[in-house]
């Protein structure tokens, strides 16, 4: 897998699998109706004005996953469920930590999402709740510094 800056041209096959992996990745997390909101025109209207900040994880040509950043903190990394376990991911991580990458939020209970940030070194910086697609949700807050 290669990892490489997004392009304009990206948006819809992003798009598809943000909604693949939101899907995946939640289903035990979130309730049916939420994730329903999440189809691809969603996950479209939210690239349209990020998608500079996006990194892409690339697999024969095909977007596998992608990686979006604001200011050092990583606010989505999500992976093709097809695409999952084959270090795309990995790759991703990597090139935002050296882009300066150090916080991210996470669901409380996105335990697959949480063993594989603790394995690359972040740690849990504190656990709270908040409100997220007008429910309280539990989260924790992780950060990595740059010795790690």
């Amino acid at each position: 897998m290669i990892v490489r800056e997004a392009r304009l041209e990206d948006i819809p096959a992003l798009s598809e699998v943000a909604a693949r992996s939101y899907r995946a990745g939640f289903a035990s997390i979130l309730e049916p109706d939420v994730l329903a909101t999440r189809d691809p025109a969603f996950f479209a209207e939210r690239f349209s004005s990020s998608w500079e900040r996006v990194l892409v994880s690339e697999r024969q040509g095909e977007i596998a996953g992608f990686l979006l950043m604001t200011d050092g903190h990583i606010d989505m990394l999500f992976m093709d469920p097809d695409a999952s376990g084959q270090g795309g991911g990995a790759r991703l991580l990597e090139e935002a930590e050296s882009r300066g990458a150090r916080s991210l939020e996470c669901f409380h209970d996105n335990e697959g999402a949480r063993r594989f940030y603790e394995r690359h070194g972040w740690r849990v910086t504190r656990a709270y709740e908040r409100d997220f697609a007008g429910r309280r949700r539990s989260f924790v807050f992780y950060e990595k510094s740059k010795a790690s």
